[in-house]
């Protein structure tokens, strides 16, 4: 996978970062944790510029994202979780997972579809609760940008910093991974407690 990865930017510069990206939101086996650190590594060559970069990979991710949403709102969560157990294999993709995003994302609201993308394991699927809780089109496009803008600048320069050994990204994701989600633990937390604080006040 990584020569046809190689192969396509090589090939395609800007444009392969676009598509491979939008592929990787549809086909989650295709990792935005190669394919970015690779097109970093490409910018320390001086063959593609570290913008427009990001630029592709954003448009890519947005682009790839979409059809989960209009899929998630054209068939709610029912259906959703059927249709996943019944093919979701195909796109490593189960019941329980969308259930899991629906449920992620409706203790953190709009700002899940943002934060979502930055968390390997939900950041593909997480656009479709935003379709299914009917969240309009407009805020989930922003908020996908978003995330989107500093998930593929994370990469890209994290693949501009390690040069020939982009591929160790994911040594370092782990950590960063761990350290997103206890910030939106300690968040959530927060915003709970203000919440149950402003009705005791208001009694």
């Amino acid at each position: 996978m990584l020569e046809s990865i190689v192969n396509i930017i090589n090939s395609l510069g800007y444009l392969g970062i676009a598509l491979l990206m939008a592929l990787e939101n549809l086909v989650p086996p295709i990792p935005s944790e190669v394919i970015m650190p690779l097109s970093g590594f490409a910018v320390t060559q001086g063959k593609l510029q570290f913008i427009y970069v990001v630029l592709a990979g954003t448009i890519g991710s947005v682009l790839g994202a979409t059809p989960w949403y209009f899929l998630g709102k054209s068939w709610g969560l029912r259906r959703t979780r059927k249709i996943a157990d019944r093919y979701g294999k195909w796109l490593t993709l189960s019941g329980k997972d969308v259930q899991k995003a629906k449920i992620w994302f409706d203790g953190k609201g709009y700002i899940a579809t943002a934060v979502g993308r930055l968390i390997p394991g939900i950041r593909t699927y997480i656009s479709l609760p935003a379709g299914i809780s009917k969240m309009p089109l407009l805020p989930f496009l922003i908020y996908s940008t978003a995330g989107s803008i500093i998930w593929v600048s994370f990469l890209t320069y994290a693949g501009y910093i390690l040069g020939e050994n982009y591929h160790k990204i994911g040594t370092y994701l782990k950590p960063f991974s761990t350290f997103i989600l206890i910030l939106i633990l300690v968040i959530s937390i927060y915003w709970i407690v203000k919440r149950k604080t402003t009705e005791s006040n208001k009694r």
